[in-house]
């Protein structure tokens, strides 16, 4: 199975090309062709899901040579050409050819045709349920018998050792002996189906050219010496300067995880641990196996003290790190955000947001976890999402735009800060308004700009027109986010009148409302009409440079090209 997420989609006819058309329009990570006798072979080991919009028998009998192994195969669904139906064919739990039909038939009110047992009977998949929550499955093996148990008592019991919330058909039980399924990073002697959390943080000093099977041989006798599992490792941590270590590198490699090193100075922060004499003389540091696992996992304390070996020195904590993704959702709908945004999404557990946006990304939205809330009660929604996030959940805060304009990001950060810093986060850009206000309005970014709020909720007014008055003298083109609300109504016009001693009135303005949604507004005016227009919470005013000029009804800021090349013919 293809690594991305290229989903390709195959018609016949011309209904059929109209229909992967505007499932394209909607998915950027779709592309669409003419189905032929090669399509399957040239695209079999790239794609992560095929879609053919035509009969099934024609399907089945071009895929059939091909299907080898559920864990590698690509999703494989079928759709008739009038969008009625999508059925998932094959990949339905491994390769997300289920999840697929859902999201299809939000985009085209198609109905999802799902065979598999457990989805129709309305039970958690267990195999997809690890997938979402980043659980290692250790006896794959033992899937098909857990899941034919599944479907014969409608539940399974589960002992579980971390704070991951289960499904009603997933009860909890207390003895691990009597359990269908573990979740746990500790091992046990007993028949049931194991699902690893990544969750334990392994802090490890290590002499200079000290080769990976030693690592990985010292590593793995200490963690069953304390009763876990390797797979259960998260991360890998060390000293800054024995991460080029190429035993190190190689031994997280095999893991699959991170290596992440640390600084002297950081070490040194670190209170409370053994000292040692051979890693003050090498490195100049108090420790390092003890200090880079707290550090690694933002543990308060040590889950198991320092072991020294021969070359190797490890110590370990456990911590269900989540993750915390703010996603920029782009200016408008699902056809404007970026193939990883739509990914952050599809991959959360949860998803937080101002419910306007929520609603614009709403087919990427089924069977997740939903939280939303009102535009001005951003604080309490990032404070909720790094709560989520710190259960040791998969959390993506949509934004729109991009939210490290003007947007969530950096409370996202603050936020997580102050609770300790036992969230990862992540910021997954989108394409900001000023970007999309610049496509509708023509080229008026083409040469020096800045962008500044007009908002004095959380910075004072005098700090906003000095601000103004800078950019203004110095000529930038200049972007004005949030102008006008109902309780903020004469900025504008302060700023119009401040940048008026640096501008003439012809200095060519636009203002966008909505860009790129249903009641987009696009407006080419000037300093001396701008205020005649519609300005409000939705708009964006960008204000033109000396050198700025309208063509055509649109705005155009030149970057200089016409006075060292001749343009014309």
């Amino acid at each position: 199975m293809a690594t991305g997420n290229r989903v390709v989609l195959y018609y016949i006819t011309g209904g059929g090309r109209e229909l992967a058309e505007k499932i394209c329009d909607a998915m950027p990570e779709a592309e669409c062709g003419s189905f032929g006798r090669n399509s399957v072979k040239s695209d079999w080991d790239t794609a992560s899901a095929m879609v053919f919009i035509m009969a099934s028998g024609i399907a089945v009998r071009s895929v059939g040579p091909y299907l080898r192994d559920k864990k590698e195969d690509p999703a494989v669904l079928v759709m008739d050409e009038k969008g009625a139906h999508v059925v998932s064919l094959a990949g339905g739990h491994e390769a997300g050819a289920n999840a697929l039909a859902r999201e299809l038939g939000g985009i085209t009110d198609a109905t999802p045709v799902i065979t598999t047992s457990t989805d129709a009977n309305e039970l958690t998949s267990i195999d997809v349920f690890a997938r979402d929550r980043g659980l290692v499955i250790e006896n794959r093996s033992w899937l098909p018998h857990i899941s034919a148990r599944h479907i014969r008592q409608t539940l399974l019991k589960v002992f579980n050792e971390t704070s991951i919330e289960l499904a009603d058909d997933l009860p909890d039980i207390t003895i691990a002996a009597k359990a269908d399924v573990i979740i746990s990073s500790r091992l046990h002697d007993t028949k049931a189906l194991i699902l690893r959390p990544r969750e334990l943080y392994l802090g490890v000093g290590v002499n200079s050219g000290t080769g990976a099977d030693e690592i990985e041989m010292e590593a793995r006798e200490f963690l069953k010496a304390n009763g876990f599992s390797a797979l259960s490792i998260a991360c890998i941590a060390t000293h800054e300067k024995k991460k080029i270590e190429p035993g190190l590198l190689e031994f997280a490699a095999r893991m699959g995880v991170e290596l992440k090193g640390f600084t002297t100075e950081e070490l040194n922060s670190v209170k409370g641990v053994e000292e040692s004499d051979a890693a003050r003389r090498a490195l100049g540091v108090q420790a390092v196996a003890e200090p880079s696992a707290l550090l690694s996992s933002g543990a308060k304390e040590l889950s198991v003290k320092k072991v020294k070996g021969k070359n190797v020195t490890l110590a370990l904590c456990i911590a269900r790190r989540g993750m915390l993704q703010v996603v920029g959702t782009g200016p408008g709908g699902i056809e404007h955000m970026t193939p990883e945004a739509m990914g952050a999404i599809k991959r959360a557990q949860v998803v937080v947001g101002f419910t306007s946006y929520l609603d614009l990304i709403e087919p990427l939205l089924a069977g997740k976890e939903v939280v939303s809330s009102a535009m001005t009660q951003e604080v309490d929604r990032v404070k909720r999402a790094a709560e989520l996030a710190a259960e040791g959940r998969r959390v993506a805060l949509v934004s729109g735009g991009d939210p490290g304009v003007y947007a969530m990001a950096g409370l996202a950060y603050e936020v997580v800060g102050a609770m300790g810093d036992t969230v990862d986060i992540e910021v997954v850009p989108g394409v900001s308004a000023l970007n999309a206000c610049a496509a509708r309005l023509g080229a008026p970014l083409m040469h020096d700009f800045c962008a500044v709020s007009l908002s004095d909720r959380l910075t004072p007014w005098d700090v906003i027109e000095r601000r103004l008055e800078a950019a203004a003298s110095a000529d930038f083109v200049i972007v004005l986010y949030n102008p006008k609300s109902k309780g903020r109504k004469t900025q504008i016009e302060k700023a119009r009148e401040l940048i008026l001693k640096h501008r003439k009135v012809e200095t060519p303005v636009g203002i966008v409302r909505s860009a790129m949604r249903e009641d987009e507004l696009v407006v080419v005016t000037d300093l001396a009409r701008m205020l005649e227009h519609e300005i409000g919470m939705r708009s964006t005013v960008i204000i033109g440079n000396s050198k700025s000029f309208i063509s055509r009804d649109r705005m155009i800021t030149p970057r200089g090209y016409g006075d060292k090349y001749e343009l014309g013919q």
